[in-house]
């Protein structure tokens, strides 16, 4: 369940990588354009997200040593 959980937060971020709504947006937030700021955040979410996904849900047989 925990791993159903993960790979659809994957998918949600996937699909939110495309900020069509802050493509026109000429504002600055701390000093850089908001889709900028926005890509930001995102990729410190998707780094947290695959590294929760290599931690809850890397399989197992992957770790055998010395095959």
């Amino acid at each position: 369940m925990k791993r159903a959980l993960l790979y659809a937060a994957l998918l949600i971020l996937f699909l939110f990588h495309n900020d069509l709504w802050l493509w026109n947006d000429a504002r600055l937030w701390h000093g850089m354009p908001a889709g900028m700021l926005y890509h930001i955040g995102l990729c410190f979410a998707v780094s947290l997200l695959m590294a929760a996904i290599v931690r809850y849900a890397w399989p197992a047989d992957i770790d055998v040593e010395g095959s």
